[in-house]
């Protein structure tokens, strides 16, 4: 690709690189997986570039083929592209001020995750002040089917996509609450696509509890997830949605640094 550039860039409005960030944006854009025909016929680029295109991008880790093996969505690449913009200052600040704004009120660590696969990546997180804590550090992998960030992520997908998922993901069990049928699984995902929120009642950690809600993008669409979680020696299951608001009211100030 690197020698397609170079041979085109005299003429920017065709180039490979102009096709390439055409590309990207396209399937960014979009509200759910493109196939390279799609692609092709959205923008008004002969097939054959594309299909060469996606195959390059889905190599360098820029596009990935969904599960089903139809469709290309955003890969780690790509979305590691627009994490780095929310990482960069002023942004970097900015959300490290909500996070800890929120973790001061509701006195308990609070989180930022991203989707990666069948697992959620922590991005960024405020401590509480408590010495009982869980310790669950910036870079660590959770699965997405026993956590709270992780089934928010997979109830904003339609059904169709969430239903391969699970029946893709060989569920493993964490604790003695972990939901291990997928019937079970695609019951408390549809509960958490209804009401907007998702709840971890020890599902992953035995004796910690957590909510979670998603950050959106300017499309409304999912772009990470903002969680707190808790012993629930301090925090009881049924106490842990009485601080919905203060998520919601952060979530939706970080999903505006998206914005700007």
């Amino acid at each position: 690709m690197t020698n397609e550039i170079e041979n085109e860039g005299k003429n920017p409005k065709g180039s490979t690189i102009t096709r390439v960030l055409n590309i990207l944006n396209a399937v960014a854009e979009a509200n759910r997986p493109l196939t390279p025909t799609e692609i092709a016929e959205e923008l008004s680029i002969p097939k054959a570039s594309v299909h060469r295109l996606c195959a390059s991008l889905e190599e360098h880790g820029y596009l990935q083929t969904r599960l089903s093996g139809r469709g290309l969505q955003a890969g780690i690449q790509l979305n590691r592209l627009a994490l780095g913009v929310l990482s960069a200052a002023p942004f970097q600040a900015q959300r490290r001020t909500i996070l800890a704004t929120l973790s001061n009120d509701i006195g308990e660590t609070c989180n930022i995750a991203v989707p990666d696969g069948a697992e959620m990546i922590y991005f960024d997180r405020a401590e509480t002040h408590w010495p009982v804590r869980i310790n669950l550090q910036v870079g660590s992998r959770v699965p997405a089917c026993a956590t709270a960030g992780g089934k928010m992520y997979l109830s904003t997908m339609n059904s169709a996509r969430r239903d391969r998922i699970i029946a893709n993901t060989r569920l493993k069990r964490y604790t003695a609450n972990t939901l291990m049928s997928q019937s079970a699984l695609a019951a408390d995902l549809a509960a958490t696509a209804a009401r907007g929120y998702a709840l971890d009642n020890e599902e992953y950690i035995q004796g910690m509890v957590a909510l979670a809600v998603p950050i959106k993008d300017r499309h409304g669409r999912l772009y990470a997830t903002l969680s707190f979680h808790a012993p629930c020696m301090r925090l009881p299951f049924s106490a842990v949605s009485d601080f919905l608001p203060q998520l919601l009211s952060a979530s939706e100030q970080l999903s505006e640094l998206l914005d700007d």
